[in-house]
């Protein structure tokens, strides 16, 4: 199934975590960027991976640990940033909304995986 991406000037609604509908998804995606509003609710985690450009992920709202960085927590109004293929993972030690960049280096063009994040 693919994924809705936005188009150049539309508007996304990535809901509030007080609401249980509230789910990860895909932003918008080109040859150079990507973006995901990730949505991790508490007890969850996602497997340590990497991803072939460099990312940042902005912790919305909520508390997650991170392994693979520092710092080892995200809290609301964190930011973090990792270099490509740098190995982590997340755990949602609270319910957590934040905000997931790749920026595909132009090395990295070539490689983008379909749904890296």
């Amino acid at each position: 199934m693919a994924l809705h991406h936005c188009r150049s000037g539309e508007v996304a609604r990535l809901g509030t975590l007080d609401d249980p509908a509230t789910r990860t998804a895909a932003l918008a995606r080109n040859a150079s960027f990507e973006a995901v509003h990730l949505v991790v609710r508490a007890g969850e985690s996602i497997a340590p991976h990497q991803v072939a450009g460099s990312m940042t992920l902005y912790c919305i709202a909520g508390h997650v640990r991170f392994e693979g960085g520092s710092p080892a927590e995200l809290r609301t109004g964190d930011w973090l940033f990792l270099e490509p293929g740098a190995r982590h993972a997340v755990e949602a030690v609270a319910d957590s909304s934040l905000l997931l960049t790749i920026l595909f280096d132009e090395s990295d063009k070539r490689q983008a995986p379909d749904g890296a994040a």
